[in-house]
């Protein structure tokens, strides 16, 4: 022994030894167990220390290899198993001083070179020091250690942040496990000044760069998952906790204010005490103007740091007596900006991203200001001379001298000094409101999100004030300044103008009058007689006419309760806006030589102010007519009735006193040739005019529909263009490419009073329209973002989503013409010119489809006679004629097997035009309408194929949709239709050959879902149609007769000679055709179980049918048995066929008075097809975990199996089955969420097993599932039998138990829950086992208390739960996981409070504690947060808080006996409110929850409570008592007053 100690120990102390051979001596001296040095783990540990430290100390010549392999050394030894064993055993190991700070040069050197390699050991080592306690007391006992190495840790991360380079984890690993420590150092110090002085000498620049650096980092797929998604959080988080704690300590504040108040404030409170030397805001200024990063980043860095400390300032010392302080730290770190240069005059200098950086710093600090209220203007008006004010008006106007109307930070900000008071900004109102709105040119989202914004916060803010008008005069102003641009933008956008509408329905009809005057007059003196020739005069015009279209159409209209004076002001106004404005614009656009004008602006501008103007005075008109009795029209005065000459010339001269008909007509013409505001104005007022004749008791048909008829044509030619943009409803705003969207949404609109007046031609027009803007509308709806405007696109879409289109019978009927005739264009060009086509003959243009709709429906070609608008009974039935034939041809191709071949092109076109197909309410057709579009869609199915480059997956997508079509056609009120001309069997038999020939493209496909999904829509299809052939009672025997014998014939080996038999299985067309026979004999059984017994002939008939499909079947499935070896898996859809073929020999088995003899209904060749069945059932599921739709189809299987326990293959029982799903829920691929989506089969089995097996078989069962419960299970990591054993107990509580069974179960009980709470306690250690483990034993708890109740007598077994629910972790869980946690630690406790009110007493305290963990928990969770959270995440934590109100009140209403704890209750509630600040949607339920306790506090209680609790939790409690008397008890006492 002395020899190995010696020889060793020597040989690393010798200078002669070779540095390699030590270092291979000291690996086998900390390896080897031969080598027994004393001490030897320190020995070690000091001798690589020592030798690093020597080398860094310039005392040791070493090659840098060395010195690698010495940290490579020192990191293996610190992370070593052994190490840590024996730090674990009480053993003391140390680390020198001098090793800390040989790291921190190391990590030093990294940062000045710049590049991070070969630190990976250091780091490793550095890790490994600040992990293990007895090492880290390096660091932690000399604090300045510490502190460097952050620092160093913190440059290091920034230069990774700051380079191109993917983003590792090391680095900021350690760099967090650093800050933990530090923060915990920190907490211990008790000389505040201190930890100031380290915070900003060292930590204070590299930490706000990480943290601007961690914020703007554009983080890529190749950076570390876990720095992206985790650390850089938890890193922005543990920066601010360091500068909070370091910077704004309570004992720093006094520093503060001295240095921050002026003398004159301090004088009163200071009392000659000297000045504190420590000058915190000079420091930190100063480090923030210090070079510490890149020039390039600087002024970033500070503007996002500058809103951050502040916000740290506030939490600290925001109180309302300390306001004063918080503003002047406010105006001294605004100084720090680059933005207070710009108010001292400076140039402008900085580039638009220097402005976005700097406004959105200063948006932070005024949000601040604004949430904090630390503006309050009566105090410092009063009190600080408006030293507030003065500052906020400078900033005002910087902002407003320096217009940045690109980027949204500025409109916020304006938006916030508005909010702090409006004198702010008013002496700039007109600059105001010309950059940020009249004159701002806006294109993107955000930005004009933020413009109105601003503007809407103007609008409130005036009109609260009473002074809109004022805000207006401003608006008129600026608009009849000289333009900025030549074209202006609208002054009021679509979102404006329903803010203004809010505003305007609040103010005084006269204020709102006085604007109008106001711009009527301006218009009337100052444009009008300069607008001739003049493109500047007529844009103001424009801009005055859309302010007034807005202000008419959006304010409160006349009643008959509106004072006199008002009516008669707005008559006033309405003759002044005729006779100052409308009669000279129209007069001077009829002037001579306007046509040759066209092309001016100023004409174009006028003529749109002009018929802008007109249409809203004939409308405000109309209205007010309408709608107060005391109003007399301008016009009436003149002009009298609406003659019949001015009905003829659109009417507009009857409104309009002193207009000429021949004036009109020229206006007319010139507005009509310009595609824009005129245009749409003109057709406006043509609608106007409809409603006015459609008012009259006797209307005018001809001009109704010669109106209708110049609406449509109006827009024709811009509508045949294609070319359109959205529109934002804004009326004066309408170009050439949005006029065409705001027709089309015109005569969408107005479709109800068009329709009953327009020629059916003119219905076809719209119906192709209508067609080809859906066709676009996919593509337009991809790329379409979330703007409030509209397209023709979302119009027409619009149109097929309302339930108005089928009440349109014509345009329902014609647009599904114009479809087909769009199908019969997409098919192959020599199918396309055919006419004996059946695509064809269902869309041909001279069949009158529309003959079947109502009279009054029904629209009347104005050029018809009328003795030809009655059909004679022959031509009545033209159509059905024609559908006859159609179906014939169908018949026909289908058997001779003709199909049109389309390309994958033309199947995508058709798949497009059935997605159309599907937005018709298919359930509402007309019966000719409902059999036309059958017939097409099984044209689609039986008479084409795709080519052979066509894709298998979108030939089977294209096949589902149509039987999903089908299908809905199925579910209408005219689906017998279809029958008056086709045979039901022929339909049946088109569909399976179509089908079954087509099979053979799908033999490579059979595993994808789609081809599960086809499966699935043909079963459904033809299953609605059985149904219907039988639910009919016409002709039942024959149809079904005709296709049992097709189906029969058929064989699943298409193209192969009939001598081969079963050789050339298609296993496509074997899966279609024994879903075909399982189909016809489920809904035939189905039938037949529900057949009464008086129709037992009926019967006799259908299950005579039955036999020859069920032999069939029989047939196939043993051919499918024979060809699957064991380890090959049946096809999923093969598993539903032999359960109906059971459920049908069962149910056939019934009906003849089987009495549980299974020779007597069954062979035994069935018998044995069972059981084969069974077995390869039972041999599959369990390696079927991820399999959902296997699982569920096979446990389907198994139910109706085990119905019959007779039908068990040789000794096997219902254990064997028990064993199988025990072996399925522990394989290694199901999950919990597998196992939610089975429960309900999984159950339906048990239901039967248990009900049918013996005592025995039961207690079996139990010892099965027990053994499952066994500790053993965890120590042997065998999670997965644990899940499957608490899932199978969970399941035995869903199953009815009665007899000997029953009390088998519920004697076992008391094993059951001990040996849960066992399992949960083991679980709870191992964060992954608690959703996997903890969630369902917590959900079989809660199951087994509330079928307990009332069997559970002992106290003690029902108070095990509690241990259960208080070892159950609540915090650092991800959201899924914590809301099944919590909702399953919440139903237990319910459950206890429900079903066990007795032991609930007993055990209150436990009660009491575990339901305090859960509201600590949402508390927690619920609190408000920097960043704004996850919404999904949100709505789980405001659900946990929904449920602590469910309780409280529960309690509080069923628990009389728990008065006695309301005091403690709310006392805990208090004490957890006062630690945090909620979300207030959370604290909306939590509070609405406590205010029920508060309800069985006596008077006692509430004393004792503001006795008893500490300062801070009482001022909680009180502010809580106060609101809960103030809304709570007032209401209560207030329900119970009218409560009998």
């Amino acid at each position: 022994m002395a020899a190995i100690y010696s020889g060793i120990y020597l040989k690393l102390k010798s200078a002669k030894t070779p540095w390699e051979d030590k270092l291979k001596l000291a690996r086998f001296a900390w390896v080897s167990h031969q080598c027994v040095l004393p001490n030897k783990e320190q020995v070690l540990l000091d001798w690589v220390s020592h030798a690093l430290v020597s080398y860094y100390n310039k005392k040791l010549e070493l090659e840098d290899e060395v010195v690698e392999k010495l940290w490579a050394y020192l990191d293996n030894v610190i992370h070593s198993r052994r190490l840590q064993n024996l730090l674990k055993s009480g053993k003391t190991v140390g680390l020198s001083f001098s090793i800390a700070q040989v790291i921190n040069e190391r990590l030093s050197e990294a940062c000045s070179q710049k590049t991070q390699q070969n630190v990976g050991t250091v780091l490793s080592c550095s890790s490994g020091i600040l992990s293990t306690p007895s090492l880290s007391i390096i660091y932690t006992a000399k604090c300045e250690l510490l502190v460097d190495l952050l620092s160093k840790l913190s440059k290091l991360a920034c230069q990774q942040l700051a380079s191109d380079d993917t983003v590792g984890s090391q680095v900021f690993s350690v760099l967090q496990l650093t800050f933990a420590q530090y923060l915990l150092i920190q907490r211990q110090q008790t000389n505040p000044n201190r930890v100031f002085g380290q915070v900003t000498s060292h930590l204070l620049q590299p930490c706000l760069l990480l943290r601007h650096l961690l914020t703007v980092r554009s983080w890529t797929q190749a950076d570390d998952n876990h720095v992206r998604q985790h650390l850089s959080r938890e890193i922005r988080n543990q920066v601010e906790t360091l500068l909070q704690a370091g910077l704004f300590q309570p004992e720093l504040f006094s520093s503060y204010k001295e240095e921050l108040l002026p003398e004159q404030e301090l004088q009163v409170k200071k009392k000659g005490a000297l000045k504190s030397l420590l000058l915190p805001v000079n420091t930190v200024q100063t480090k923030l103007a210090s070079d510490f990063c890149e020039p390039a980043l600087h002024g970033a860095v500070v503007a996002s740091s500058v809103s951050l400390l502040y916000k740290l300032f506030l939490d600290s010392y925001c109180k309302a007596e300390n306001h004063l302080v918080c503003f002047h730290m406010l105006s001294r770190l605004f100084g720090c900006l680059r933005l207070p240069g710009l108010q001292q005059g400076q140039e402008d200098v900085l580039s638009p991203a220097d402005w976005s950086t700097e406004l959105l710093a200063l948006e932070q600090l005024l949000n601040l200001v604004l949430s904090s209220d630390i503006y309050n203007v009566a105090s410092d008006r009063i009190r600080h001379k408006e030293v507030q004010f003065e500052f906020y008006r400078k900033l005002a106007q910087m902002l407003v001298n320096h217009s940045q109307a690109s980027i949204p930070a500025w409109f916020r900000c304006l938006k916030l000094l508005m909010s702090l008071n409006h004198l702010i900004v008013e002496p700039d109102l007109d600059d105001l409101v010309a950059s940020s709105w009249i004159d701002a040119e806006i294109s993107e989202a955000r930005t004009k999100k933020a413009q109105e914004a601003l503007i809407s916060t103007m609008f409130q803010t005036y009109s609260k004030l009473r002074q809109f008008s004022r805000l207006f005069e401003e608006v008129l102003t600026v608009i009849c300044r000289p333009a900025a641009d030549e074209l202006r933008l609208p002054v009021l956008s679509a979102g404006l103008t329903g803010k203004l509408r809010e505003c305007l329905l609040e103010l005084p009809p006269n204020q709102i009058l006085d604007i109008l005057c106001l711009f009527v007059e301006k218009c009337q003196t100052l444009i009008i007689p300069a607008v001739e020739g003049s493109a500047d005069m007529a844009l103001k015009l424009l801009s005055v006419s859309s302010v007034l279209h807005a202000f008419l159409f959006n304010m409160k209209s006349l009643d008959d309760v509106t004072p006199s004076p008002v009516i008669l002001r707005t008559q006033s106004l309405l003759a002044k806006m005729q006779e100052g404005i409308i009669q000279p614009l129209m007069e001077l656009l009829q002037a001579p030589r306007r046509q040759e004008e066209k092309s001016d602006l100023w004409l174009r501008k006028a003529s749109d102010s002009a018929l802008l103007l007109i249409y809203t005075w004939v409308e405000v008109d109309t209205l007010f007519g309408v709608s107060c009795s005391k109003y007399v029209s301008p016009a009436a005065e003149m002009t009298g009735a609406v003659t019949a000459s001015a009905a003829r010339h659109w009417g507009i001269p009857a409104f309009l006193s002193g207009v000429e008909e021949q004036c009109w007509e020229a206006v007319m013409e010139l507005a009509n040739s310009f595609v824009s505001t005129s245009k749409y104005c003109l057709e406006l007022l043509t609608l106007q005019k409809m409603k006015m004749i459609l008012m009259q008791t006797k209307a005018d048909p001809q001009a109704l529909q010669h109106a209708a008829a110049f609406i449509l044509e109006s827009g024709r030619s811009s509508m045949s263009r294609g070319e359109s943009e959205p529109w934002d409803g804004d009326i004066g705003a309408i170009s050439d490419l949005t006029y065409p969207t705001a027709h089309w949404h015109l005569v969408i609109s107005n479709l109800t009073i068009l329709l009953p007046h327009i020629s059916l031609k003119d219905v076809e027009y719209i119906a192709d329209v209508l067609l080809e803007t859906l066709v676009l509308a996919k593509a337009e709806e991809a790329a379409a973002d979330q703007e409030p405007s509209v397209s023709i696109g979302k119009i027409s879409l619009g149109l097929m989503h309302s339930s108005f289109l089928p009440e349109m019978t014509v345009l329902h009927c014609t647009f599904l013409t114009s479809l087909i005739h769009r199908f019969a264009r997409v098919l192959p060009s020599a199918a396309r010119d055919s006419v004996d086509l059946p695509l064809q003959q269902l869309s041909a243009g001279t069949i009158p489809w529309h003959e079947e709709i109502p009279a009054p429906c029904r629209l009347v070609d104005p050029l018809e006679a009328p003795s030809e608008n009655k059909l004679l009974k022959d031509e009545l039935s033209l159509s059905w004629k024609t559908l006859e034939k159609a179906a014939q041809c169908i018949a026909l191709l289908a058997k001779n097997g003709c199909p049109l071949i389309l390309k994958e092109s033309q199947l995508e076109s058709c798949l497009g035009l059935l997605e159309i197909a599907s937005l018709l309410k298919l359930d509402s057709l007309l019966p000719s309408d409902c059999t036309r579009c059958f017939m097409v869609l099984l044209s689609l199915i039986a008479n084409t194929r795709p080519s052979a480059s066509c894709s298998k997956l979108l030939l089977l997508k294209f096949l589902s949709t149509c039987f999903h079509l089908l299908r809905c056609l199925q579910a209408g009120r005219n689906a017998n239709s279809v029958f008056k001309v086709f045979h039901a069997s022929d339909v049946l038999e088109v569909v399976m050959t179509s089908q079954l020939t087509a099979s053979k493209f799908f033999t490579d496909v059979l595993n994808d879902p789609v081809w599960a999904q086809y499966l699935q829509e043909v079963q459904a299809f033809l299953e609605n149609f059985l149904q219907m052939i039988i639910e009919r009672r016409q002709s039942v025997r024959l149809n079904l007769e005709k296709f049992m014998s097709f189906l029969v014939s058929c064989k699943p080996d298409v193209g192969a000679d009939k001598s081969k038999g079963w050789k050339n299985w298609n296993p496509a067309a074997g899966q279609l055709l024994l879903m075909a026979f399982t189909t016809l004999c489920h809904v035939v059984t189905l039938y037949l179980q529900q057949l009464p017994q008086k129709k037992l002939q009926s019967a006799d008939v259908l299950s005579a049918l039955l036999e020859p499909v069920v032999l069939q079947m029989v047939r196939t499935v043993e051919h499918r048995l024979q060809n699957n070896t064991q380890k090959q898996p049946f096809p999923v859809a093969f598993i539903p066929s032999v359960t109906t073929l059971l459920k049908a020999d069962l149910s056939h088995a019934v009906k003849n008075g089987w009495q549980k003899e299974p020779s007597g209904f069954l062979e035994q060749p069935r018998i044995k097809l069972y059981q084969k069945f069974y077995s390869q059932i039972l041999r599959e599921l369990p390696c079927a975990g991820d399999n959902l739709q296997f699982l569920q189809f096979a446990l389907q299987f198994l139910t109706v199996f085990c119905s019959v326990p007779e039908l068990y293959p040789g000794k096997e029982t219902a254990v064997t089955v028990v064993f199988a799903i025990k072996k399925l829920l522990a394989g290694p691929a199901i999950t919990t969420q597998m196992i939610q989506s089975i429960e309900m089969e999984l159950t339906d089995v048990l239901v039967q097993l248990l009900g049918n097996c013996s005592a025995e078989e039961f207690y079996t069962i139990m010892r099965l599932v027990l053994q499952g419960l066994e500790m053993k299970n965890v120590w042997q990591q065998k999670a997965k039998e644990v899940l499957s054993a608490v899932t199978l107990m969970k399941l035995l509580l869903s199953c009815p138990l009665s007899g000997d069974k029953e009390k088998a179960f519920w004697f076992a009980s008391p094993q059951i829950i001990t040996a849960l709470a066992m399992q949960s306690k083991e679980a709870c250690q191992d964060q992954s086992l608690i959703s996997t483990i903890v969630v369902p034993i917590l959900e079989t708890v809660a199951a087994l208390l509330r079928q307990g109740e009332g069997v559970l007598l002992n106290p003690h077994h029902v108070a095990l739960a509690f241990s259960i629910v208080l070892t159950v972790p609540l915090d650092h869980l991800k959201t899924e996981d914590y809301r099944s946690v919590f909702l399953g630690v919440h139903e237990v406790l319910f459950s206890i409070v429900q079903c066990h009110p007795k032991v609930l007493l007993k055990a209150a305290p436990s009660f009491l504690n575990s339901f305090h963990r859960l509201v600590v928990s949402v508390m927690h969770e619920g609190r408000q947060k920097g960043d704004k959270g996850n919404t999904d995440e949100f709505e789980v934590i405001l659900k946990c808080a929904h449920l602590v109100e469910r309780m409280y009140t529960h309690i509080s209403a069923e628990m009389e006996d728990f008065t006695v704890f309301s005091a403690f209750i709310v006392a805990q509630y208090v004490t957890e409110l006062q630690k945090v600040t909620l979300h207030p949607a959370v604290k909306k339920h939590l509070t609405e929850g406590i205010y029920h306790i508060l309800d069985l506090c006596i008077e006692r209680d509430i004393k004792v409570l503001n006795a008893s609790l500490p300062a801070g939790v009482r001022e909680v409690f009180k502010d809580l008592y106060n609101d809960y008397n103030h809304y709570h008890k007032s209401r209560k006492q207030g329900e119970e007053k009218y409560t009998a």
